[in-house]
């Protein structure tokens, strides 16, 4: 059994030590390190998880830094993944943490999920190709993991939730993704997803010039993507923990 370290013991308390030991022992992919994967990585890491890989190929914007953890004014331009590797590594310096800070095309993502073995996986992506090319992968690999839907132009915190992608109602980004998986790769959308059945607000939406695999993009809330983080660390954490 893995000692747990002192910083720890108020989750020993709660979870008692072989579940924190299990954690101390488990690998977590996080993809996507924006307003839900950046406040996923944070309850990660302070719940004890050993060891992260961290992916996001961007860098921090002006106008990430009403959601996103990492974003300030004092690190504009810088990676977000590697500012999460810092973040993390002052969280547990004894933790083992990987910092992948480039876009993943479909082959390098198969490549990252088949390279190292992965206890669980947090799919934050916010553009759907990118999204798809993950969940393919991760389903044919039949690696455990957790999608997050569209937390965008929503204000109600009460709405969200963890099931299946194939049960979402009122997110039109999980409407997109389930019937691309059904018609393009014959695949079933059954897998958990955090989504909220909040109807997202029409009048936030923006369009972009395509760049980055993205087309549009609503507005957001503090809150919204940093409670799908939090509902995505909690269902993986209590995955790997067995509570």
């Amino acid at each position: 059994m893995t000692t747990t370290p002192p910083w720890l013991e108020r989750s020993a308390l709660l979870l008692g030590d072989d579940a924190l030991s299990r954690l101390q022992a488990a690998h977590v992919l996080v993809v996507g390190l924006g307003g839900v994967g950046s406040f996923a990585v944070e309850f990660l890491a302070r719940s004890g998880v050993g060891r992260l890989t961290l992916v996001d190929g961007d860098v921090v914007d002006p106008t990430n830094r009403n959601r996103q953890l990492q974003a300030l004014s004092s690190t504009h331009g810088q990676k977000k993944a590697w500012l999460m590797r810092d973040r993390v590594l002052d969280i547990n310096p004894e933790i083992q943490v990987t910092a992948i800070d480039t876009f993943l095309e479909p082959e390098a993502m198969r490549e990252l999920l088949l390279s190292q073995p992965v206890d669980f996986a947090l799919d934050c992506i916010d553009s759907v190709q990118p999204k798809l090319n993950f969940l393919v992968t991760a389903l044919a690999a039949q690696i455990p993991f957790v999608s997050a839907m569209g937390a965008g132009g929503k204000v109600d915190p009460e709405q969200i939730k963890v099931g299946r992608l194939d049960r979402v109602q009122n997110c039109p980004f999980a409407a997109h993704v389930r019937k691309r998986l059904r018609k393009e790769y014959q695949l079933k959308p059954n897998f958990p997803c955090v989504h909220s059945t909040e109807l997202p607000n029409k009048e936030s939406i923006a369009l972009t010039d395509g760049t980055k695999f993205k087309k549009s993009y609503y507005g957001t809330s503090a809150w919204i993507p940093a409670a799908f983080g939090l509902h995505a660390a909690a269902y993986a954490v209590r995955k790997l923990a067995s509570i």
